[in-house]
């Protein structure tokens, strides 16, 4: 049965994030968020449905296919949604902004592809009294800060998206001061809330075949120069053959270096690389397939694929850089090795694999996100509603790197 309304007296909150049709973990992100958050306050979504031409996009193959399985909540209220080229369909966004009414704008920042409709968005919703927040996955997505251009417009631009926003969300203290780093936003109120877990990537029914004495590595997700493939495929050369790896991604960037090491393995027959973006019911499998989640990225702030093999219960290999440490210190699956260290990588798998054959708990919660919020929403000044966490330890006042959310 669907939850019951929250009370009138809650703020209204209109979340703006990514939509389905460049299909990305901010899409699955910012349908958890927008399906928590209505746990407890009226809630509509407005997607940012084209974000850039097709053809730059590093998945232009698969731009507009749906292939996720998951939907909002029969009480959220989706607009569906806003192109990059604007008209009409951001002015039908900002109509939908007005007939909505929201007390709160809660814009999902992880691209300046986004920048200009999100500045007439808060515009809009300022003119309107609406507060507006801004939730940072990273301060730049780093394909888009190796271009001078890219970069400078987003550091420009931004300061008027920045100079209207009434309080900020981060998903750790290192992505806190990243950002105070890169935009010093001094007294604007910020809170750390915690990466939700991915836990509607789990499979109906159990894959892995019992009695197997094969240890199944997966590395999941894009390909890029920051995920740090190629010291995995470096690393696995040097474990034996009771070993197996499978890679699942697609590659970005133009970064064909662990493919072509994956080619050149001389334990290729080892080796199952699946190039592309596969679909939830193939996500499922692959996880349940596995006995460790290796992820050697060498910088990120978040990690959609460290919360899936959280939400499976499965040891994960997982650098300590960025906000990761905070993502999985609580979690007893996980095996942390520094960057960039293909030897080191090698002897954490061996630990992680000592750790298989048992579900490990996952700390992560949505309940604790939305209770960051409440906190965030209580000190701008409106009502807190239920709370589930007394911990009010990350009342700050300011508070990232790049999140890999797929």
């Amino acid at each position: 049965m669907p939850a019951s309304p929250p009370p009138a007296e809650f703020p209204r909150i209109l979340v703006v994030g990514s939509g389905w049709h460049f299909l990305s973990g901010i899409s699955y992100y910012t349908c958890r968020l927008s399906n928590a958050l209505a746990e407890r306050f009226p809630v509509g979504t407005i997607l940012m449905r084209r974000l850039l031409p097709a053809r730059l996009y590093p998945g232009r193959e698969r731009v507009g296919h749906r292939l996720s399985d998951l939907t909002y909540t029969e009480g959220v209220r989706v607009f569906d949604g806003v192109d990059w080229w604007a008209v009409p369909s951001l002015f039908r966004a900002v109509r939908f902004l007005r007939r909505f009414r929201p007390d709160v704008l809660v814009l999902q920042w992880w691209t300046g592809a986004v920048l200009h409709s999100y500045l007439l968005l808060a515009l809009a919703a300022r003119r309107l009294g609406i507060r507006v927040i801004v939730e940072f996955h990273e301060v730049q997505d780093t394909g888009e800060a190796r271009h001078q251009w890219a970069a400078r417009y987003v550091r420009r631009c931004i300061r008027p998206l920045l100079n209207r926003t009434d309080g900020v969300v981060v998903h750790s203290r290192f992505d806190r001061a990243a950002l105070d780093e890169a935009y010093g936003l001094g007294e604007v109120p910020a809170e750390v809330a915690l990466h939700g877990p991915f836990d509607h990537h789990l499979p109906d029914r159990p894959v892995r075949e019992p009695g197997d004495d094969v240890c199944r590595l997966l590395f999941f997700g894009t390909i890029r120069p920051y995920k740090g493939l190629e010291d995995l495929i470096a690393a696995f050369a040097d474990l034996g053959p009771q070993y197996h790896l499978t890679v699942v991604g697609e590659t970005w960037e133009g970064w064909t270096l662990p493919g072509g090491m994956i080619a050149g393995s001389p334990v290729r027959d080892r080796i199952e690389f699946v190039n592309r973006y596969v679909a939830d019911a193939e996500v499922n499998e692959f996880f349940a397939r596995a006995d460790v989640v290796v992820l050697p990225y060498r910088r990120s702030s978040a990690s959609g694929p460290l919360h899936i093999a959280m939400s499976h219960g499965l040891p994960v290999v997982v650098t300590a850089v960025g906000g990761l440490v905070e993502a999985a210190e609580q979690y007893s699956g996980t095996v942390f090795v520094p960057a960039g260290e293909p030897g080191e990588l090698r002897e954490g798998i061996v630990r992680a694999a000592g750790l298989a054959g048992r579900r490990h708990a996952d700390p992560s919660s949505w309940e604790r996100t939305v209770d960051a919020y409440a906190r965030l929403l209580h000190r701008i000044g409106f009502p807190q509603g239920r709370s589930t966490d007394s911990d009010t330890s990350s009342n700050q006042t300011v508070p990232v790197l790049s999140p890999d959310f797929r």
